[in-house]
């Protein structure tokens, strides 16, 4: 029994012998690979502290004082009840994003890059110090302009104008249609469409500003002549159009007529006064026809009475649709199911006469317009107008 222990004992001794020789290797490795991290490190900080001297970014803080507005701000209007909300919120809760600016090491002093609503605020919450980050060794370039203009382009704030200002500056600067899309998250598309709307004339951009004129109305405004769209916006600005859809068609009936006749060597002017001699003298019976041939005539006279007598037939019509309204909803079904085609059927030839009549009643906005167009303008030949400017200078 005794010797048995005693080689029990030496072969538990052996294992724990053998494991701290195991482990000192083990040991030794991180201590190395510490060592080795520790010295790299540093080498690494001294080769990128020079390359990093001329074009940096940080986090500061800096005095207020010392920060410019970008003359390039792509935003020129600024919501004053947003601002004073905005004011409110750092006095009480302090600044909570910072800004971005860049820094000039001739002037000494930061310009805005993007962040000028939250400086405007923070004014006017009293701060003295802004956090920022701040760009060394950066100019005025196209990047920083794009950064201004991706900030704020969606805001409810920024308008239509001011987005196709910016827009057109970045094309301007070699962006194409695509990229400046991509840039602010919208399509080419409707990049292409705000830059068209700098067409419009000051009055036009004036009232667009100020939201006496819907956007998707200034775009048709802004493919006409200037004169005649200041004498569009005189119509629009007295209530002269039923409403928008009205106003939408007439100027695209303008826009249809001052191309055609530009194509004839003329152009076409919106005027009140012709519009009070054509109602006075009953042209409007028929727009245009005093430059029409007598065979053009004829044709006209008798299209027109055929498509007179059909559209009097749509009081039938009127009558069958006024019946089907009136009529309780338990009748119809006892009248109508169960003959050719059931409710569902007639229901289906109502909903194709509703479709036919939307787009009629489309068709006819627009006919109205150009009939309206028509009536209320001049023609003006450029050489005979050139002629009468001539015998008045003699």
């Amino acid at each position: 029994m005794t010797a048995t222990a005693t080689q029990a004992a030496t072969t538990t001794e052996v294992p724990a012998k053998k494991a701290p020789a195991r482990k000192a290797p083990a040991a030794k490795k991180p201590a190395r690979k510490t060592a080795t991290a520790t010295k790299a490190a540093p080498a690494k900080k001294t080769a990128a502290s020079p390359a990093g001297d001329e074009k940096r970014t940080q986090l500061r803080t800096i005095p207020i004082g010392k920060i410019d507005r970008d003359p390039g701000q792509p935003r020129e209007h600024f919501d004053e009840a947003a601002l004073r909300e905005l004011a409110k919120s750092m006095e009480k809760l302090g600044q909570l994003q910072p800004i971005n600016v860049r820094y000039s090491e001739d002037t000494k002093r930061f310009t805005l890059i993007m962040g000028e609503r939250r400086w405007r605020a923070a004014q006017m919450a009293g701060l003295t110090h802004m956090k920022a980050v701040v760009m060394h060794g950066v100019g005025e370039t196209r990047e920083t302009f794009a950064m201004a203009v991706a900030e704020n382009v969606g805001r409810a704030d920024m308008t239509a104008i001011e987005e196709a200002k910016a827009f057109k500056k970045l094309v301007a600067a070699d962006y194409t249609l695509d990229e400046v899309a991509e840039l602010v998250g919208k399509s080419a598309v409707y990049v292409q469409w705000r830059i068209d709307l700098l067409r419009l004339c000051p009055e036009g951009q004036d009232a667009l500003t100020k939201g006496q004129l819907p956007v998707g109305l200034s775009w048709y405004v802004g493919k006409l002549s200037n004169r005649n769209q200041v004498a569009f916006l005189a119509r629009w600005a007295r209530g002269d159009f039923k409403g928008t859809r009205d106003a939408a068609a007439f100027a695209q009936a303008l826009n249809a007529e001052e191309e055609r006749q530009e194509q004839q060597g003329s152009f076409f002017v919106l005027s009140e006064e012709a519009a009070a001699a054509r109602q006075e003298t009953g042209q409007d019976a028929l727009p245009g026809s005093l430059d029409l041939p007598d065979d053009e005539r004829e044709r006209i006279i008798a299209d027109r009475s055929r498509l007179i007598g059909k559209i009097e037939k749509l009081g039938a019509a009127g009558e069958i649709l006024s019946l089907l309204a009136a009529t309780d909803e338990e009748e119809l079904a006892l009248l109508l199911a169960g003959t050719p085609g059931g409710i569902g059927g007639h229901r289906l030839r109502i909903k194709h006469l509703q479709d036919i009549a939307t787009k009629a009643m489309a068709n006819l906005r627009k006919a109205e317009m150009v009939a309206e167009v028509r009536a209320s303008g001049l023609t003006v030949n450029p050489d005979a107008q050139a002629a009468t400017a001539d015998g008045d200078a003699a």
